[in-house]
This record gives C-alpha cells, structure tokens and sequence, in this order.
C-alpha cells in the first residue's frame, strides 16, 4: 500500500507504526535514499541494497518532488518504487500534483509508470490551505 501525505505528518504517522503497532519502520529524505542507491548501483550492490529494506514494514519517503532527478537518480528511484510495487508498504509526501512528477522522473513513459503504481491500492491525502510552518511562523512573528 501506498500513501502520499503531507511531509509534517511523516515523522508522527512513523512514531505511531513503531510504538503503537510495533512496525518496522524506515524514514529518509528522498534524496538521501537516492543517495544511497547510487552508491549500490556503482557498486554493483543495487539488488542487495534493495533486498536489505525488505526487513522494513514500512518505508517513508519525505519531500519526493523537493530535488530534480538527474537520469541515474531517477532510474534508482524508479526501480526501487517499482521493487516495492504490490509487496511492502511506502509513504511518500510530495508538493508536486501527479501532474508535474514529470519534473521527477524526466520521460513521460517513466512518470506515467511510476505514478500507476504509486496510485494502484494507495490511498491519497491532499491537503489544501496553509503550511503548518507558515502558521507557526506568522504565530513566532506575533510574539
């Protein structure tokens, strides 16, 4: 299953899976996970990386439209999406609207198929109005 939540819900959806459901729970910028994917991939080690997050329940993924994707970035990001396809849980906060994730993944081939299965059996929260951070902030600037 899939969700896509706002990224200041992330961190407290994660604590509750741990300490009130006792998941196994693994939290990332998405661009540190990218990170770490390419270094596997230059070390032949994609596979066995991939394999190491299926001890993980859940994996949770902030801020996935936040850096543009070089080519090999994407293609990291695409194949562990798809590896984790109709098997393990994700969630994943996004500013981008479905629409735009072409900034992501570059081609539209790969977009279309990155969201297909990001939206098969997910399910969507889409938050309007303002940021939780802006509020606060406009709060601190009152005091």
């Amino acid at each position: 299953m899939v969700w896509l939540i706002k990224s200041h819900f992330l961190g407290a959806l994660g604590r509750e899976l741990i300490l009130r459901y006792n998941m196994s729970v693994y939290f990332s910028p998405t661009f540190k996970l990218v990170e770490k994917l390419l270094v596997a991939k230059k070390e032949l080690e994609l596979e066995k990386t991939l394999k190491r997050f299926d001890k993980f329940d859940v994996v949770i993924l902030d801020d996935i439209g936040y850096v543009q994707q070089s080519r090999d970035e994407m293609e990291v990001l695409f194949t562990f999406l798809a590896d984790r396809y109709e098997r393990k849980s994700l969630m994943i906060s996004s500013n981008l609207v479905f629409s735009k994730w072409e900034q992501i993944f570059k081609d539209p081939m790969t977009t279309m198929a990155a969201v297909d299965r990001l939206v098969h059996h997910s399910t969507i929260l889409e938050f309007s109005g303002e940021s939780i951070r802006a509020r606060e902030a406009k709060a601190k600037a009152k005091k």
